[in-house]
């Protein structure tokens, strides 16, 4: 059997049983060590009885007993890098790799090379720190997170790619001390908690890191009361929230820094994904 054949025919198994059929290509990757570009040049090429049984060990375990793929071959990619990740951590979103790449841009634009200090509140695997402070060594990252078990997944990735982001366990901004940054993001959790969420999500993915009170604001609303003393005088704040939270978010903005300048980005998809709040002189 063909690579081609083989996958056509593992897609539809995936969508007899409601499945991505993402997860086929993403799995083919992990027991071939191919990448998706060499995969593809493989397509009329026959796969291996040996391959085959790897597959479906992995495979039937991903159809049968509703586990994430990511949790399965135990990493998730993320700006080009294979993050571990297991059931601890959320699983990376592709939404959260722009929110990484808008700060990058917003770095450029306002500090221009300058050497300065970050925080990553609710860090998790550690994806958007460990993504910083490797694609900009200028940055000093801080990372933190309520639970330790994420934290040991976040310092294991951390390991991996030498990056030399520092982790603290803490609850929200508790942990931060006097500590003041240029730069704050967070992506903490913003599911309401009423909302209904795929079995798949709600079941696997750490509840602790999905929900984020009746409305979805409990800890923007919570960030934003006590942030002011840890920003420096010229600062940017960057959030990821729900799509349908622009409006939300704005009225925080004005309740806690009222003089601030900020503005609600759209990711790919076209939805209201970030908010990035310019502080100073940063125009």
């Amino acid at each position: 059997m063909t690579f081609q054949k083989f996958i056509s025919q593992k897609n539809e198994e995936a969508m007899s049983h409601d499945k991505e059929e993402s997860a086929v290509i993403l799995l083919l990757e992990h027991v071939t060590g191919f990448e998706t570009n060499s995969l593809y040049m493989k397509m009329n090429e026959e796969i291996s009885e040996e391959l085959v049984n790897k597959f479906n060990e992995i495979f039937d375990r991903y159809l049968n007993n509703n586990e994430p793929i990511q949790y399965l071959i135990g990493y998730s990619s993320f700006y080009g890098r294979d993050f571990t990740v297991n059931s601890d951590v959320l699983i990376p979103r592709f939404e959260t790799e722009e929110l990484v790449e808008n700060i990058l841009y917003r770095y450029d634009d306002y500090f221009k090379g300058q050497k300065i200090d970050v925080c990553d509140l609710a860090t998790g695997s550690g994806c958007i720190a460990i993504t910083l402070a490797l694609e900009e060594p200028n940055m000093t990252v801080v990372a933190t997170d309520i639970s330790k078990d994420a934290l040991n997944v976040a310092k294991i990735n951390n390991e991996k790619f030498n990056a030399g982001v520092k982790f603290i366990q803490g609850d929200m901004l508790k942990p931060l001390g006097n500590r003041k940054f240029d730069i704050f993001v967070s992506n903490p959790p913003y599911i309401p908690d009423s909302e209904l969420v795929d079995s798949l999500v709600k079941d696997n993915e750490p509840n602790i890191a999905l929900f984020g009170g009746s409305d979805g604001m409990k800890f923007y609303n919570i960030i934003l009361s006590g942030l002011k003393n840890h920003l420096k005088k010229n600062a940017i704040v960057a959030f990821e929230h729900g799509f349908d939270k622009k409006e939300e978010m704005e009225k925080l903005i004005e309740k806690y820094f009222p003089n601030s300048r900020h503005e609600c980005i759209k990711d790919l998809e076209g939805k209201d994904r970030m908010t990035f709040i310019y502080l100073g002189d940063l125009k």
